[in-house]
């Protein structure tokens, strides 16, 4: 029986260490900037935190009292309605609008590169520069909205300070910032797409709209699946462009979940962090119950 050579026993060592080497950075990020915060405020969710308490860390233990005072908050209902009204209208233009740019695009025609390029400068923009800049657009005096509106004979529209058009005009700008992603993201999947499909059913008489709804839509399900899943968790988040341009008003018009949030733990002279804390949570537990549903759904595709 022959000894095993040194060398080879400590391979496995080895590659093992390198294995712990490459996965240390990983986890120590994870554990710093997304496992500790989120202890942190399900922490600040669980107790009577005030200023002199969260300096201080001796904050009482109150339980889910901090998630029944934002539940009968009547702030509560309209700001969770806006949530649901900004978050499926944005998706849904975001992904159509992409997804028409996406098919637009997949034909190769002059300038085409230059185009797509031009289409990608909302979503590099820093959002406080976007937000600026449909708040000046928007603007009741001097927007330009309005001057081209007064030319063609329609009166001016209180796009920002009205009830009834300060949450319209959010969520256009969030459209307006989120369908790049979606035309990046969508025209990336239907390069994968094998030009032979669509020359078979045109020789079998398909027109483009058959080609679209037999090849070119189901062969894109897990792209606009995976796509309509971070457009989901970053809408959901969205508080840059609605607090710039409008700060949730007038009248908490505009308010969402995640504009509330904000305001309670830091937008008031007494911040009610515990409140704030769980409302941000109930924004997390509705990004992960999708995100559960997204795996649930791609493992039963998967084994289909």
């Amino acid at each position: 029986m022959t000894d095993t050579p040194p060398t080879a026993r400590r391979r496995p060592r080895s590659g093992q260490w390198a294995a712990w080497g490459f996965l240390t950075p990983v986890t120590i990020y994870l554990v710093l900037f997304y496992a500790y915060p989120l202890y942190r405020n399900i922490d600040l969710s669980l107790r009577n935190y005030t200023v002199r308490s969260f300096v201080q860390g001796d904050a009482p233990f109150t339980g889910l009292a901090n998630y029944r005072t934002v539940v009968d908050d009547p702030t509560f209902v309209p700001a969770l309605l806006h949530t649901v009204l900004f978050t499926t209208v944005s998706l849904a233009c975001q992904y159509s609008i992409g997804l028409a740019l996406a098919v637009f695009f997949v034909r190769h025609f002059p300038l085409s590169a230059t185009l797509r390029a031009l289409f990608l400068v909302p979503w590099l923009l820093p959002l406080i520069v976007s937000g600026s800049t449909w708040a000046w657009m928007l603007n009741s005096d001097s927007g330009v909205v309005n001057a081209a509106l007064h030319a063609v004979g329609i009166g001016p529209v209180d796009w920002l300070t009205s009830p009834t058009w300060s949450l319209v005009s959010v969520t256009v700008a969030n459209i307006w910032i989120g369908v790049p992603f979606n035309l990046v993201v969508l025209y990336s999947g239907l390069q994968a797409v094998p030009d032979s499909l669509y020359e078979a059913a045109s020789l079998d008489g398909a027109g483009a709209w058959q080609r679209f709804r037999h090849i070119t839509f189901p062969l894109l399900r897990p792209v606009s699946a995976i796509t309509l899943l971070l457009g989901l968790i970053y809408t959901l988040k969205v508080f840059d462009i609605i607090w710039i341009m409008t700060k949730g008003g007038p009248n908490d018009s505009s308010t969402t979940l995640a504009t509330w949030s904000y305001r309670l733990g830091f937008g008031n002279l007494l911040p009610a962090f515990g409140p704030g804390a769980a409302v941000g949570n109930l924004l997390v537990l509705t990004a992960l119950a999708f995100g559960l549903i997204y795996i649930r759904l791609q493992r039963r595709q998967d084994s289909a």
